[in-house]
C-alpha cells in the first residue's frame, strides 16, 4: 500500500479535495447545509477508507495547528474587509457588540461552572475549557450568510468577528494571567489593560504604514506580499506575547473604510482611487485564500477525529447540556439586546475553526483528564446543524424584483444589484 502514496496521487488527492470543496459550495447554497459538515464528513470518510486499506496514519496535528493559525488570519483579514462604518451603522455595531458580550460572558460562566463541578475541574482549567466553546465560528457563519439580507448580514459579520476577536484575546489573557500569576486582579487586569493599550497603538500604526505601503508598490506582484507581510506580522506579535491579530482587523478595516480613518489633512496621503481599485482585488485573492486554508483545515480536522468517543454515554451528556446552554443563553442575549429580532438569529451560533485552534493552544499542565475531545465534536457538528436545520425552517421566498424595479431604484441597471436580487432574512 505503500506505493499508493508518491507525489501524483498526493497532488490527484489535494486537487480533488479542492473541488469537491467548490462543489460543497454550491451545494451549501442550495440547501443552506454550512459546507463545513460536508468537509468534516470528508475527513471522516477518508480516515475510515484509509484504516480500511491499511494505509499509514500520518500526524496531522502539526499540519492542523499551521492551517489553524493561517485560516484564523485570513478569516479575520476576510471580515474586516466587509465591515463598512458610517453613522446610520453606530446602531448595529453597539448592539451585535452588547450582544457577543452579554452571550459569550453568560456562556463561558455556565461552562465553566459545568466543567468544574461535573468534571472536578479547577477553576483555571474550567475557564480555559468554556472560552474556546463561546466563541462562535466567523469561518462558518460569514460563508453561511452570503445571500441574506444586508442588515442580517451585517449583523452576524459584526457578531462574529467581534466575537472571535475578543474570545481570543480573553482566551490568551486567561493563559498568561494562569501561568504567570502577578498577584492581585487589579494587578493583573492592569497588565493585560497594559497590553491590549500597546497592541492597540503598535497595530494602528502598522496598519497605516501597510495601507500606505500598499498604495504605492508599483509591481504587479504586490497581495500576496502583503499577506506574507501580515502573517508575519502577526507571529511577532505571537512571540512578544501582544493581541497581534489586531494588526489584521485594523489593517482590513483601514482598508475598506479609508475616507474614514484618513480624514481631514490625513487624506492628503491616500490616493484613494488606487486604494478602491487595490481594495476589489485584495478582496478576491483573500476570500480564495480563506476558501482554501478552510477546505483542508476541516478536512484535516474532519481525518483527524476518534469516532470511537462518541458512542460514550459521558460524552453524550455533556455535550447535550452544553448545547441547551449555549443556545439558551444565546437565546435569552438576543431578546435582551435586539429590538425587533428575528427567530433565524438563535440558530447562527456555530463553534468552527477557532474554537479547535485554541483547544489545540491550551497548556499541558491545565487540561481536564475527564474532557473527552468526542464533546468538542458534537458541539461542533449539532451547533452547525442547528444552524442549518434553522436557516432551512426559517427561509423565506426571494424577494425577485423586476427589473423596471431594480432601474427605478438605482437609476440605471446596475449588475451588482441583480446580482443582490435573491436574498433570505
Amino acid at each position: 500500500m505503500s506505493n499508493l502514496i508518491n507525489t501524483p496521487s498526493v497532488l490527484i488527492a489535494l486537487a480533488a479535495i479542492v473541488i469537491v470543496s467548490y462543489l460543497f459550495n454550491l451545494l451549501a447554497k442550495r440547501t443552506r447545509v454550512p459546507s463545513v459538515l460536508m468537509l468534516l464528513g470528508m475527513g471522516m470518510i477518508l480516515s475510515t477508507v484509509g484504516s480500511y486499506f491499511s494505509v499509514p496514519q500520518p500526524n496531522v496535528q502539526p499540519s492542523l495547528e499551521i492551517l489553524g493559525s493561517i485560516g484564523l488570519i485570513m478569516i479575520v483579514l476576510e471580515a474586516a474587509l466587509d465591515l463598512e462604518f458610517s453613522r446610520d451603522r453606530r446602531s448595529l455595531v453597539g448592539r451585535s457588540l452588547i450582544l457577543t458580550l452579554l452571550e459569550m460572558g453568560f456562556t463561558v460562566l455556565f461552562l465553566a461552572g459545568l466543567f468544574h463541578v461535573g468534571m472536578d475541574a479547577t477553576w483555571e482549567s474550567a475557564l480555559l475549557y468554556a472560552v474556546p466553546l463561546s466563541i462562535l465560528s466567523s469561518a462558518i457563519v460569514i460563508p453561511s450568510i452570503e445571500y441574506f439580507k444586508k442588515d442580517l448580514k451585517e449583523f452576524m459579520i459584526y457578531q462574529s468577528t467581534f466575537s472571535d476577536i475578543i474570545g481570543i484575546m480573553l482566551f490568551y489573557f486567561l493563559v498568561e494571567g494562569f501561568e504567570n500569576p502577578s498577584g492581585s486582579v487589579s494587578e493583573w487586569l492592569l497588565q493585560f489593560g497594559w497590553s491590549f493599550g500597546i497592541s492597540v497603538i503598535v497595530s494602528a500604526v502598522f496598519s497605516y504604514l501597510l495601507v500606505l505601503l500598499l498604495q504605492n508598490i508599483k509591481t504587479q506582484l504586490k497581495l500576496f506580499l502583503l499577506i506574507s507581510v501580515l502573517i508575519l506580522l502577526y507571529a511577532v506579535g505571537k512571540l512578544l506575547h501582544l493581541s497581534s491579530l489586531l494588526v489584521i482587523l485594523i489593517f482590513g478595516m483601514i482598508l475598506n473604510n479609508p475616507k474614514l480613518f484618513f480624514p481631514g489633512r490625513l487624506q492628503r496621503l491616500l490616493k484613494a482611487d488606487i486604494v478602491n481599485s487595490l481594495l476589489k482585488d485584495f478582496k478576491l485573492i483573500t476570500r480564495e485564500t480563506a476558501f482554501i486554508v478552510r477546505t483542508f483545515f476541516f478536512v484535516v480536522f474532519g481525518y483527524s477525529i476518534d469516532l470511537t468517543s462518541l458512542g460514550n454515554p459521558l460524552v453524550i451528556f455533556f455535550a447535550g447540556l452544553s448545547l441547551i446552554g449555549i443556545y439558551q443563553i444565546r437565546k435569552m442575549a438576543i431578546t435582551w439586546t435586539v429590538s425587533r429580532p428575528t427567530l433565524l438569529l438563535n440558530y447562527l451560533a456555530p463553534r468552527g475553526l477557532i474554537t479547535i485552534l485554541l483547544f489545540y493552544a491550551i497548556p499541558e499542565n491545565m487540561t481536564i483528564t475527564q474532557f473527552d475531545n468526542g464533546i468538542l465534536l458534537y458541539i461542533i457538528l449539532a451547533s452547525s446543524s442547528i444552524m442549518a436545520w434553522g436557516m432551512v425552517r426559517h427561509k423565506e421566498k426571494d424577494d425577485h424584483r423586476t427589473l423596471g424595479e431594480v432601474i427605478r431604484e438605482t437609476g440605471s441597471i446596475d449588475p451588482e444589484a441583480l446580482e443582490g436580487e435573491s436574498r433570505i432574512k
